[in-house]
């Protein structure tokens, strides 16, 4: 198989994990921070965001990943909330590909996955398959890469609440997740990359724009991919409004509430909640893979006012968080972005991530971003993404859209490859 073929099987794998409208996973979480782990050495020293407090072994991992990987750890350190400031403790999963480390290092790719779910037995790390993501994991130790799945604030852990679709906090998580596997695997190279899907894009584009006034000046940020990204969802809120959201947009919709509940103490959930959404609420605000073909039969049932805010200072509150939230680009890039969705997507509207795209130009970032024609959320092969990375971590200079004739987006058709990157390996 050619290298290019087996780059888009990676990526086409890693869309598993885009989350909200379900999970792919079939498993439950079978693991708990009670469980008996294996502590293993590192360097604990130090305090601050990126500082490692604990390694230790999967007791459980899918057998597609320990074939390929020397180490398969989850790790507890220290990042920042993007709400407040204040330390958090963040869980996450760390890969090591088998073998000998290449000259200058392993190079690290730091992976935000998508939506699956507020609680905190909703992390991947606590499901031996990751939530369907072992063959991502696998096929990316396979090319030589050291991953690092971040659980984000609040998910792992007993401590605080998940601040879903935070994006200033997911893309903290990410870079202190990219200086803590630095204090737990020797052999590392400086460059790291963050991608990410749905929620993880999210996370992915943020860590580029947080990236120059929150990283250690000894990492290098080479570049962010983000597929089918929740740059701004700020959007929802007229949709709910009109009562045409989506089945997945529903069920998105429904975490983010309860999250802001957790959030905001005093924010009224019954200004966004009645009839079946009310009923069925610990089903639509479960974890991923819980009862998920159930969760997306009741959202295909929920009516028009079920989700609508009861008034339009509901609806104002409600957006005023959601820009806060999301509302990307907030701050210019760091590094190169590609940025990758389907014209189809039932969650994030491609106008709105068209629209990011177009801002994140304006600031003067280097964004490369396709969409492809026909497809939805995660449905689609987006295998140059990989290449992309590849030039990113060879310092090859960055391509842009940004001037492109038709752009700042590209719309093209899927598996056909564009000419901007047809120099690839």
């Amino acid at each position: 198989m050619s290298v290019r073929a087996a780059m888009a099987g990676v990526l086409a794998m890693m869309l598993v994990l885009t989350g909200c409208g379900g999970s792919n996973s079939g498993g439950q979480h079978a693991q708990s921070p009670d469980s008996h782990d294996v502590p293993l050495p590192g360097d604990y020293s130090g305090s601050g965001p990126g500082t490692l407090r604990k390694a230790e072994k999967l007791p459980i991992v899918d057998r597609r990943i320990t074939r390929v990987a020397e180490v398969a750890a989850r790790i507890t350190y220290v990042s920042t909330s993007g709400i407040d400031g204040s330390a958090q403790t963040v869980t996450g999963s760390v890969f090591e590909p088998v073998g000998h480390a290449p000259e200058g290092g392993w190079q690290v790719i730091v992976f935000g996955h998508g939506s699956t779910g507020i609680r905190s037995d909703c992390a991947p790390s606590f499901s031996p398959t990751f939530n369907g993501g072992a063959d991502s994991i696998r096929a990316l130790l396979a090319l030589g890469y050291v991953l690092v799945v971040p659980d984000y604030q609040g998910l792992g852990t007993k401590t605080g609440y998940h601040p879903y679709l935070d994006g200033t906090t997911e893309g903290y998580n990410m870079i202190d997740a990219a200086r803590a596997v630095h204090k737990f695997l020797p052999n590392l190279s400086d460059k790291w990359l963050a991608f990410g899907v749905s929620q993880g894009g999210q996370a992915a584009w943020a860590a580029n724009e947080l990236n120059t006034k929150y990283s250690s000046p000894d990492l290098n940020l080479v570049g962010s991919v983000s597929v089918s990204p929740a740059a701004d969802i700020s959007g929802l809120v007229d949709l709910a409004m009109a009562g045409t959201l989506t089945p997945p947009q529903s069920i998105a919709m429904a975490l983010i509430l309860a999250a802001l509940k957790n959030e905001h103490p005093e924010f009224n959930l019954d200004d966004y909640r009645r009839g079946a959404a009310q009923k069925n609420w610990a089903l639509l605000t479960g974890c991923s893979d819980d009862n998920p073909d159930k969760r997306m039969t009741v959202a295909k049932a929920l009516s028009p006012d079920d989700l609508r805010p009861a008034s339009q200072a509901a609806a104002d509150l409600l957006r005023s968080y959601l820009v806060q939230m999301s509302g990307l680009p907030k701050l210019p890039a760091s590094a190169p972005m590609l940025v990758v969705h389907g014209d189809q997507d039932q969650l994030i509207p491609v106008a709105w991530v068209e629209a990011a795209v177009r801002r994140a130009c304006d600031m003067g970032d280097s964004v490369v971003s396709f969409v492809a024609i026909g497809r939805g959320h995660g449905d689609f092969d987006a295998g140059s993404a990989l290449e992309w990375m590849k030039k990113r971590f060879a310092g090859d200079p960055p391509d842009s859209t940004c001037n492109a004739e038709g752009g700042p987006s590209i719309h093209r058709v899927p598996q056909i490859l564009p000419p901007i990157l047809t120099d690839s390996q």
